[in-house]
């Protein structure tokens, strides 16, 4: 069974960055289209990005266009999210997912999550 482990939160300063990790172990990630939401105190799960199985696709919410980035590296079975430029809403715990379907924007769709790693950004 795959398990997903997130890392690199933390508490920064507005226009900081900070580079999440999620760490795949039990089966490789290349079957997966791989994703990150993010959950904020008292609001729904929302999506940030995702990238497709080979890393040829990715797609962003408008929130964080320009300033996030998601990678991968399938030989190390593990997904990046770079955040640039962060701003106080961006303070959520964000998840890592995965899907072998094609990149989703909904959080149903995924079938496997990590436990989350929290970041906050102060102003």
């Amino acid at each position: 069974q795959v398990q997903l482990v997130e890392s690199g939160g933390g508490l920064v300063q507005a226009g900081d960055s900070l580079r999440l990790s999620c760490q795949a172990s039990g089966r490789t990630l290349s079957s997966y289209s791989m994703g990150w939401f993010r959950q904020a105190p008292g609001k729904e799960r929302e999506f940030v990005t995702a990238i497709s199985r080979n890393g040829g696709k990715a797609y962003y919410a408008d929130s964080v266009k320009g300033r996030f980035t998601i990678s991968r590296d399938n030989a190390k079975n593990t997904v990046y999210l770079q955040m640039n430029s962060l701003k106080p809403e961006d303070t959520a715990v964000y998840y890592c997912t995965a899907t072998l379907k094609v990149v989703q924007r909904t959080p149903t769709w995924y079938e496997l999550w990590g436990q989350g790693t929290q970041v906050t950004v102060s102003s």
